[in-house]
């Protein structure tokens, strides 16, 4: 009874959160680089605060550096989704934020090496979670899929409380009821896209820590190598990797393919599921054979990217030189 409660508590905020958006002009205005052609609402996820909040009170402050992090990360990540702010603040939050987690993981106690390393890890993967997050439902879907998964490991193992990744999905799920659609009433923003990814990084940090099987960051993998192969291919084209730009294979799919988005959003988050179930049973073996089979993983993911992209590269250059 108390998630059907939460449920209706974040929906009303986010209704709630709608209006005070419309009031002081928090939209999101289409340009050559969107996906989208419509104003549409920033800053829908920070729903995804409002639940681990819920979580937080029920549990009587549970995780309390995470909730820290979570919150100093988010609340730079609205200000920047409203002001633009420059990139050396929102970096130096970003990194406390980080630092913070680490420290509710108990990080710090390994190897000095180990932090340097975790650093980029995470860092990486928050900014390739919100590079990624460029149309209609695909922050929801590989969210969904993510959350399965910790799910699935979490019913075994116990690495986490399950009320927080409970309260994620419900989140996840009012956010997804506005985005998911056509016609998106709003979207993600940085702070929904960056919040998810701390509070996925810290479900999957723990579970890493507590097995031992580094396997499971390959519940990252889709994401990953579509960020990866896409600054590989802008490099290639001597473009500048920090500008706005949309050359994910989704965004091509979507844009220059013609594709339906929330079917791609569907098909990355489906994909991503199959992923973590080939991460299951790898789980079960030596780290040897964990390696050589993330390995094999991530290059075929890598040459149905390559693929994949060729493919809608040809035919819009052909459908463009006969039309």
């Amino acid at each position: 009874m108390i998630y059907a409660w939460i449920a209706v508590l974040l929906f009303a905020a986010m209704l709630v959160y709608f209006r005070i958006a419309d009031r002081y002009n928090i939209i999101d205005k289409p340009n050559e680089r969107s996906s989208h052609t419509q104003v549409t609402i920033r800053g829908g996820g920070i729903v995804f605060y409002l639940g681990v909040l819920a979580w937080f009170i029920w549990s009587g402050g549970g995780y309390p550096y995470f909730f820290a992090g979570l919150t100093l990360i988010m609340f730079i990540s609205f200000l920047d989704d409203m002001l633009t702010l420059s990139n050396r603040l929102r970096i130096s939050v970003h990194l406390i934020a980080v630092l913070l987690l680490f420290a509710e993981v108990q990080l710090f106690d390994f190897a000095w090496y180990v932090i340097p390393i975790a650093l980029i890890l995470v860092i990486g993967t928050i900014n390739a979670y919100n590079f990624m997050d460029g149309i209609n439902g695909i922050t929801a879907m590989y969210s969904f899929a993510v959350l399965l998964l910790l799910w699935l490991v979490n019913w075994d193992v116990g690495f986490i409380d399950d009320r927080l990744l409970y309260c994620t999905t419900i989140a996840n799920g009012v956010f997804a009821f506005f985005n998911f659609r056509g016609r998106a009433k709003c979207f993600a923003g940085d702070v929904g896209s960056v919040g998810m990814s701390f509070i996925l990084i810290f479900a999957t940090l723990n579970l890493i820590l507590a097995t031992g099987n580094f396997v499971y960051m390959m519940f990252f993998a889709v994401y990953g190598v579509d960020s990866v192969l896409t600054i590989i291919h802008r490099l290639f084209r001597r473009e500048n990797i920090f500008k706005a730009h949309r050359t994910h294979l989704y965004q091509y799919l979507a844009n220059e393919g013609g594709g339906d988005k929330l079917f791609i959003s569907y098909c990355y988050g489906l994909l991503q599921v199959g992923v973590g179930l080939l991460v299951f049973r790898l789980a079960d073996y030596s780290a040897a054979t964990q390696i050589w089979g993330s390995i094999g993983v991530l290059v075929g993911l890598g040459m149905m990217y390559i693929g994949v992209k060729g493919y809608v590269l040809k035919r819009h250059i052909k459908n463009f030189s006969t039309s």
